[in-house]
């Protein structure tokens, strides 16, 4: 009966695994960061939890579209926010 030994790890085998992985964790760090802008793009309550909770993500998100579109989304936000009473 033939015996099954284990193939030793070479090198090029440990580049291919790294490899692979890290495309892996790249990928999905890519699709919580474009959820994470969806819902900042499009729902303003998500904004608002963000501005209590994890301010420096919400002021990332504003200064891009502040750089890129000259939006004024933030001042938009604070006024809908203070005439709802949420602030």
């Amino acid at each position: 009966m033939l015996k099954k030994e284990p193939k030793p790890i070479t090198f090029k085998n440990l580049i291919k695994t790294s490899l692979k992985t890290v495309f892996v964790v790249e990928a999905v760090a890519f699709a919580v960061s474009y959820g994470v802008w969806y819902r900042l793009n499009t729902d303003r309550n998500f904004r608002l939890y963000m501005f209590k909770n994890h301010n420096w993500v919400l002021e990332a998100y504003y200064g891009l579209g502040e750089k890129i579109a000259d939006q004024k989304t933030r001042q938009l936000d604070l006024k809908v926010w203070d005439g709802e009473g949420k602030l």
